[in-house]
């Protein structure tokens, strides 16, 4: 028998086949492509996603026809939500977290309710970034669709809902759409009644873990699993990383490394509000009971995705199938410290930041600067990003001593080098990187009662492959470089919001208008 865990993210999805002694039997990948309809804007085609989860969970399945599926469970991004038909058509796309729509109804919710009366609710910076401003604007200015919607998932919802569970969303998920009462464990009727959003048009939210049903008959076959084959709540994806990385105490941090780079430190209570909310982060419920966590992230993936994209198109034709642009290109990468600057912000950052209006810079260019030197400042510059936040967490008490780093780019030995020389820190590999589906996994183990707890699925699935040390005079090095990058953004801060706002002028289209001019 085997556990299957589904990673959702931003750029792409995975279906990853665990036996129950923590083996990775299979793994599948699928990429899809961000949609930017208009100048800001950030949208998955939740149909063409789905299509594709199926695809991933069918190729994994198929790579071990003779074990069982006894249960899935899904971890996924935050925030993006579809508007769904009672019988499961998808109305419209979903939007992103990085999408600039909707700052102006956080701010609103801010003028009206104040930052710290919302935050004791709903332990979150106002920002455009989370579900309920989106929301809004769908209410706004794409009101047929709005209308017509029967609810609005996020992507663990979706998926427990279009493969034969309940729509259940999970109390980490739920979090991230600034409509949950974290201390109730709720959605919040103050918050609901603020948006006009009625209950009803929401998923019923329960902790992560509990079983919602089991894939439909008529679904089964098309995804290589059994009629038997249990669906489990599973959460918000950086939650799903932390059990997966072994992050079942409270006093640890792991920093998973994917399409969004974020560290995430575990508190066995609700941390103060006011440190936390002092130090502009947020709060929710881990998928383990009596934990919470936090985040600091960033697009930073994201931007080696770019880069790859802009930089390496004819590399990428001529390459073998077989062959990964990736290690082509960070094989062009100086050994020693660069000496550009990057300014990591080519879209909306995360906690604790929060910007919508500013830009990526990159800055120290010359005549003899290479594409691997540009490269190797980019990851430096989404490092130092983190490292700056690092005082952040001790104050918080959490050890940063050492990092778990997880996630598909854990694998590269020279991004997790970068990494401990940036922060001056040992950063841990695990055996197993993939530690999204790998954490989904464990909780449909727990939940289908293979393991009797978090303890025991971690003792299978966690084993440590590799410390990565400082090098030698490395930190040093860039401990004086991040003194420059510090000045980059309050130097530039005018600049790149008008070069931002400048940008989006032309974003103001309603999506019905869009519609017409189609036909």
């Amino acid at each position: 028998m085997s556990l299957m865990g589904i990673d959702v993210g931003t750029t792409g999805c995975k279906a990853g086949l665990f036996s129950e002694t923590g083996r990775l039997l299979s793994l599948a990948y699928r990429e899809y492509p961000t949609l930017h309809r208009r100048p800001g804007w950030a949208e998955l085609d939740s149909a063409e996603v789905v299509r594709l989860v199926k695809a991933a969970i069918g190729e994994a399945a198929a790579a071990t026809p003779g074990d069982p599926v006894t249960a899935l469970c899904v971890s996924a991004m935050g925030e993006a939500m579809t508007p769904v038909s009672a019988s499961g058509d998808i109305l419209g796309p979903a939007i992103l977290s990085s999408d600039v729509r909707g700052g102006e109804y956080a701010r609103q919710l801010e003028e009206q309710m104040g930052q710290a009366p919302f935050y004791n609710i709903n332990p979150n910076i106002l920002a455009a970034n989370y579900s309920l401003p989106k929301l809004l604007w769908m209410k706004d200015h794409d009101t047929q669709v709005f209308n017509q919607a029967w609810k609005f998932l996020l992507w663990t919802d979706l998926i427990s809902y279009l493969f034969g569970g309940e729509a259940v969303t999970s109390y980490s998920h739920a979090n991230r759409t600034l409509l949950f009462d974290l201390q109730r464990e709720d959605w919040s009727g103050a918050l609901l009644d603020w948006g006009g959003i009625p209950r009803d048009r929401l998923a019923a939210v329960a902790p992560s873990g509990v079983i919602t049903g089991t894939v439909a008959a008529s679904l089964a076959g098309e995804l290589g699993l059994s009629r038997k084959t249990k669906i489990v709540l599973g959460g918000h994806d950086q939650c799903c990383n932390a059990l997966g990385a072994g992050i079942i105490r409270g006093g640890k941090a792991v920093c998973g490394i994917g399409t969004i780079e974020c560290i995430t430190p575990v508190f066995d209570h609700i941390p103060p509000l006011d440190a936390m909310l002092r130090a502009r982060l947020s709060i929710e419920h881990h998928v383990l009971p009596g934990l919470y966590l936090s985040f600091i992230y960033n697009q930073s993936g994201v931007l080696l995705k770019w880069f790859r994209d802009v930089f390496a198109t004819a590399d990428r034709r001529l390459l073998a199938e077989d062959a990964d642009i990736y290690d082509v290109l960070l094989a062009e990468m100086p050994e020693a410290p660069t000496e550009l600057l990057v300014l990591p912000h080519f879209e909306p950052t995360g906690a604790p930041e929060y910007l919508q209006d500013s830009a990526g810079v990159i800055a120290g260019l010359h005549t003899d600067t290479t594409r691997g030197t540009i490269l190797k400042a980019i990851i430096e510059g989404a490092a130092f990003y983190f490292y700056e936040s690092l005082e952040a967490l001790r104050r918080l008490n959490i050890d940063t001593s050492a990092f778990i780093a997880t996630g598909g780019a854990a694998k590269s030995d020279v991004l997790l080098q970068i990494r401990a020389d940036v922060f001056g820190t040992p950063f841990v590999r695990l055996k197993n990187t993939e530690c999204g589906v790998a954490g989904a996994a464990m909780l449909a183990g727990i939940a289908t009662g293979v393991y009797a707890n978090a303890e025991q699925a971690a003792e299978q699935f966690v084993d440590r492959d590799r410390v990565f040390e400082p090098g030698a005079g490395n930190h040093e090095r860039y401990v004086t470089h991040f003194e420059r990058y510090k000045r980059l953004h309050p130097n530039l801060r005018e600049l790149l919001g008008a070069i931002s706002r400048d940008r989006i002028q032309g974003q103001a289209v309603r999506p019905e208008q869009e519609r017409e001019n189609e036909i």
